[in-house]
C-alpha cells in the first residue's frame, strides 16, 4: 500500500512539473534570457510565421510587443484564446501556462517581464 501511495505522490510530482515547464529550458529555439536578478526575467521571444511553442509556463509578466503580434494561445484544458498587440504595445499577463501559436505570416517578436517574489510596496526609502 505504501508503494502505491508513493508511486501516487511521484507521478503527481511529474505532472506538476510538467504543466510548469519552463520555456527557456523546454524551447530554447524561441526563448532567450536577456537579463536576471532577484526581482525580473527578462526573456526575449521570436516565432516564425505560423511557428508553434510548446506547453510551458511563465509567472505574470509585462508583454513589450516588438511587433504586431496576432498569437493564439491554447491552455492545459484545451481552451484557446487569442492575443493581438501592435508594435510597440505594452500590456500585463497573470500567470499561465499554456502553447503559443503566432498566426500571422510574418515573425513575432516580443519582450517578456517576469516578475518574481517580493511583496508590493515593499521598497524602502533610502
Amino acid at each position: 500500500m505504501r508503494f502505491v501511495v508513493t508511486l501516487g505522490g511521484v507521478v503527481c510530482l511529474l505532472a506538476a512539473s510538467a504543466m510548469a515547464q519552463d520555456p527557456v529550458k523546454v524551447d530554447p529555439k524561441h526563448y532567450k534570457v536577456e537579463f536576471e536578478n532577484k526581482h525580473v526575467r527578462v526573456l526575449h521571444a521570436q516565432y516564425g510565421p505560423h511557428e508553434k511553442s510548446v506547453m510551458h509556463s511563465h509567472p505574470a509578466c509585462v508583454i513589450v510587443s516588438m511587433t504586431d503580434q496576432d498569437a493564439r494561445f491554447t491552455l492545459p484544458g484545451g481552451k484557446t484564446m487569442e492575443r493581438h498587440m501592435k508594435a510597440g504595445e505594452v500590456g500585463w499577463a497573470p500567470a499561465e501556462t499554456h502553447l503559443p501559436e503566432n498566426l500571422s505570416d510574418k515573425p513575432l517578436d516580443v519582450i517578456l517581464v517576469e516578475m518574481k517574489g517580493g511583496k508590493p510596496g515593499a521598497a524602502k526609502p533610502k
